[in-house]
Parts: structure tokens; sequence; C-alpha cells
């Protein structure tokens, strides 16, 4: 029995592709909860795991060569776990480089973009005081409907986001992705992308990544306290 894999997290999109991804691959984990509304994530013992105080992150007892391993980053982490198990990364280079690219569009694009989507349409309006900025608003927006059409169009060719296989791409995409509605998109005109949201969705190891500690994710960024912490740039 392999010796369980510590994961650093809390219920965001970027914590659910771990979790998911851990969920789907079968592999032992505990979680230690890194409460980013309170600023644990710049704690000195987190920081020595992720040094850019974001989570998640792990710690992998049985990192390479049997040696411990701590890896930031959602997207190397992904990478590492569909290395280490040889699970949904393809089965061939040009597989792999389509995972790559997919992973890193999500990375570079659908992930900031649709969190400062979230940031201007949900959280800045309500802060103290308030910051309602209509420029913000329609740029992150539109922006990410854009992304949305190119997903649209990338999942008419295929069945998934790298090909007509499941693999970690699909893992990062789709925690962002489910959160459309957050976003204030409209997918009618996207019906590739909501076959795809579906099919995902009812998977029952992204059902219960998603599921881990959800309760707690209505705390984050309610209070005042908690806004100072997110969004006032401290660490």
């Amino acid at each position: 029995m392999s010796k369980p894999i510590e994961l650093n997290y809390w219920p965001t999109p970027n914590g659910w592709k771990i979790s998911i991804a851990l969920e789907e691959m079968g592999l032992p984990y505990t979680v230690k909860l890194i409460n980013i509304g309170k600023g644990e994530q710049f704690a000195p013992e987190f920081l020595k795991i992720s040094p850019n105080n974001r989570m998640p992150a792990i710690v992998d007892p049985e990192g390479p060569d049997g040696a411990p391993i701590a890896i930031f980053e959602s997207g190397a982490i992904l990478l590492y776990l569909a290395r280490k198990t040889g699970q949904f990364y393809g089965s061939s280079e040009r597989d792999r480089i389509a995972v790559e690219q997919w992973l890193m569009w999500q990375m570079g694009g659908l992930g900031p973009m649709a969190g400062q989507a979230h940031h201007f349409l949900a959280y800045a309006p309500t802060m103290d005081p308030p910051n309602d900025l209509p420029y913000a608003k329609d740029r992150y927006r539109n922006e990410v409907n854009r992304l949305y059409g190119v997903l649209d169009k990338q999942l008419g060719q295929n069945e998934f986001v790298a090909g007509d296989f499941y693999s970690i791409a699909d893992m990062a995409v789709w925690p962002w992705a489910s959160l459309w509605q957050k976003q204030e998109q409209n997918l009618s005109d996207k019906p590739n992308l909501q076959r795809w949201l579906a099919a995902v969705g009812a998977r029952p190891a992204v059902r219960a990544g998603q599921a881990l500690h959800l309760d707690k994710r209505a705390t984050t960024a309610t209070s005042s306290d908690a806004q100072k912490v997110l969004f006032g740039q401290k660490g």
C-alpha cells in the first residue's frame, strides 16, 4: 500500500483540479486544509512547500527515487501525478503534446481570465468601498466568452479536451468551466461545451473531488476580513 499523498487544499477550482485527479487515479491521500480566507497560505510552514503562497500543493512521501517531494502549481502537480501513475496523459507523444497544449491553455488563459471575471463580477462590487467597474466586468466576461468559444469548437471535433481520451486537461478545465454561470456566461450557442460539462460532471471521481469540503467554500471571501487577506496583496 502506497503512503498517502498530503494534499494542501481549499475548495476552489484550482484545488478541485487536484482532488479530482487524486480520486480519478485512485491514489491514497490526506487533506490539510489551507484556509485562504484566514491567510493560512502565508504561514511559514506552507511557504516551504508553496513559495508563491498559493494552494493547492502536495507532498508525496514516495517521490522520484522513493524520496519525498513537495510540488506547487496545479498544472505541475497534474503533470507529475500523470507521469507517476501512467494515467490520463494519453498513449503517444502526440497525445501528450495535445494534453500539454490544453493544460497550458487553461493555466495561461481560462483560469486567470475566469478568476478575474469572478473577482470583478462577484467580489469587487461587495467590497468596502464597493468597486463596481463596468469596463473590468465587460473585459473579463467577454474574454471568458471568447475562450469558451475556442473550447466549444475543440469539443465539436473531439470527445474530450485533448482528443478522444479523457485526460488531466479535462481535469484542469472542468472546475473552471463548471462555474460558467458565476462568470455570467450564456452557453446556449455552445452545445459541445454543454455536452462535455455534463459528461465530465457525471463521473464519480469528479463529483467526489468537487465535493471535498465543499461546505467551506461559502465562507471564503464573504467577510471583510477575508477580502482583506485575499485581495489586499498581503505577502
